[in-house]
């Protein structure tokens, strides 16, 4: 299995628009950070997690030839805005994409982009995507995931374990019931948005707790703001370091 982080960003992306802090005007390419969204390999097929906002120029960077799945954790925009993105991989294969989410999350998108799922034929849209309401664990492509619920502020979302890897973003807390769903991973890739404390995300302290609690091999924090200069892994403890648009993992 292969990861691919295609954002590590937060919401407003870093550079963010019209700040001239020390990180948005840094050099270091691994501070250009679009939205947060990650591509799992498998089986020879791949996964989408999220469509965010910058879903078009993350594929052509990553030269991703098509979409066999996708998994939405939660339906904020710079999570889902990307989705009308999917039409060019439909335009060149013509197929349906299944994807997975909570009902509330699929119930969300069918009402904000009801094209999505049904199409609108008199307009020429055809349908994308195909829903599959999961809340326990599936199979898919040969790999093992496991929907986990995280609390993201007083918003429910989505975290997913792929066999031994997990993708939690968006998360300040993870309930006992979803910690017992963490055990025992080889690699962790969570929301540290900053080092400042925030009501809706784990910032730094709080991410490296987690890890501290779930003990994975490998921890990588990601929906970055312009707080985090990538630099700054220098003060992170072994183990644990910052996720940067391109990174791979293989595990």
């Amino acid at each position: 299995m292969k990861i691919t982080i295609l954002g590590s960003g937060t919401s407003t992306g870093v550079p963010m628009v019209g700040c001239h802090c020390q990180v948005c005007g840094s050099s270091d390419p691994r501070d250009k950070r679009t939205r947060a969204s990650i591509l799992v390999e498998s089986g020879g097929q791949r996964i989408l997690v999220d469509t965010s906002t910058d879903l078009r120029m993350q594929a052509l960077r990553e030269g991703i030839p098509q979409i066999d799945a996708v998994l939405l954790t939660h339906t904020h925009a710079d999570h889902i805005h990307g989705i009308d993105d999917l039409r060019g991989f439909h335009f060149i294969h013509r197929r349906v994409i299944p994807c997975y989410a909570s009902q509330e999350t699929i119930d969300q998108v069918r009402t904000n982009f009801s094209y999505i799922f049904e199409g609108l034929h008199s307009e020429g849209y055809w349908p994308l995507l195909e829903a599959f309401p999961v809340a326990d664990p599936f199979d898919l492509f040969g790999c093992r995931v496991t929907p986990v619920p995280i609390r993201h502020g007083s918003f429910l979302a989505t975290g997913y374990r792929f066999d031994n890897a997990a993708y939690l973003t968006d998360c300040s807390e993870i309930p006992e019931e979803s910690l017992a769903l963490l055990q025992g991973l080889d690699l962790m890739i969570i929301d540290g948005l900053r080092f400042s404390p925030h009501p809706n995300h784990f910032n730094v302290e709080g991410a490296l707790k987690m890890s501290e609690i779930l003990k994975p091999r490998r921890t990588v924090l990601t929906h970055l703001t312009h707080e985090v200069h990538h630099s700054d892994a220098a003060r992170l403890p072994q183990g644990v370091e910052f996720a940067y648009d391109g990174m791979t993992v293989e595990l």
